[in-house]
């Protein structure tokens, strides 16, 4: 079992981890696309400067893990500031061009809700879960195919 930060296992202990981990594994089954969940303790910024904006530092994020290097260009980041209690949605552009704006919007109000009703694996199995079904519609899996990211939750 990996060793997480304190301010990380303070919303998720280490089996939330693993069922999160877990839950990208299976949801990646069906479907060539790819499922990253990733936490930072907050949005990184500069001194003086207010909480910064979720979505572009998951985008960031999504750059420097290099989920826009998957073949189909269907890769799914799903970014969340614990401490800031911002999160963020990231589809690549084969994912986003079938699936829309409105999509990731009910995705994220949903983990929203969950989040606030105090699931937050809850709130993350859900969302990777539906992320999986819609990538199963739209990308089937390809047999040979090896897993291009990490199913692990990455902590930054």
């Amino acid at each position: 079992m990996a060793r997480h930060p304190g301010w990380a296992t303070r919303l998720f202990s280490h089996e939330d981890l693993d069922t999160i981990a877990a839950t990208v594994h299976a949801a990646e089954r069906g479907t060539s696309g790819e499922i990253r969940v990733h936490l930072e303790r907050r949005i990184p910024r500069r001194r003086g400067e207010p909480a910064g904006d979720a979505l572009a530092r998951a985008t960031h994020v999504f750059h420097r893990l290099r989920m826009h290097t998957t073949d189909e260009r269907n890769a799914v980041l799903i970014y969340v500031a614990v401490e800031d209690r911002k999160l963020a949605i990231v589809g690549d552009e084969g994912v986003h061009a079938r699936v829309g704006e409105e999509y990731w919007r009910r995705v994220r109000d949903a983990m929203v809700e969950r989040l606030r009703g105090g699931r937050p694996r809850d709130a993350i199995v859900h969302a990777v879960t539906d992320v999986g079904l819609v990538l199963c519609k739209f990308f089937p899996p390809r047999p040979g195919r090896p897993n291009q990211v990490g199913d692990d939750v990455s902590i930054g």
